[in-house]
């Protein structure tokens, strides 16, 4: 086999700061933060001439990691954010979390909104779908011990 692991998800956004603070209240670390930019760099992507920031966030388990974009030039061409969840390609991030409740409370301080409602799938989990900052569409779940189903 020669895959050895999924190193990242990228997501391009407007407001890298935005981002990151969502991203950080939702439990995410910060690794690091730099300006990308260089003809090798173009040739990676397919953009020729490109300078993007980027910024590097891992979960607490260490094990996953989602790369922060936000595009100085080229400028932007599309727009996927608002997207239904129906929609081809990115669709969305999902991250399991202790208590969806109390993350819904924590993450509505940073503009986040609930796209449907919190639903309960069998005796495993609790799940639910937002909107976080620029619109992007975040899927969280809550494992639920068979004390905990209700």
């Amino acid at each position: 086999m020669t895959l050895k692991r999924m190193d990242n998800v990228g997501i391009v956004v407007e407001s890298l700061d935005a981002a990151i603070s969502f991203f950080a209240e939702l439990g995410l670390k910060l690794e690091g933060r730099a300006t990308i930019e260089g003809e090798w760099a173009g040739r990676v992507t397919g953009l020729e001439s490109q300078r993007v920031e980027i910024a590097m966030l891992v979960t607490p388990d260490g094990h996953s990691r989602i790369e922060l974009s936000r595009f100085l030039t080229p400028p932007v061409v599309a727009d996927h954010r608002n997207a239904p969840v129906n929609a081809l390609g990115y669709l969305r991030v999902m991250f399991t979390v202790d208590n969806i409740d109390e993350t819904l409370v924590r993450l509505r301080g940073h503009g986040a909104q609930l796209v449907g409602e919190v639903v309960q799938y069998e005796q495993a989990y609790r799940l639910c779908y937002i909107r976080g900052p620029e619109g992007l569409l975040i899927g969280l779940a809550e494992e639920l011990s068979s004390s905990d189903a209700a």
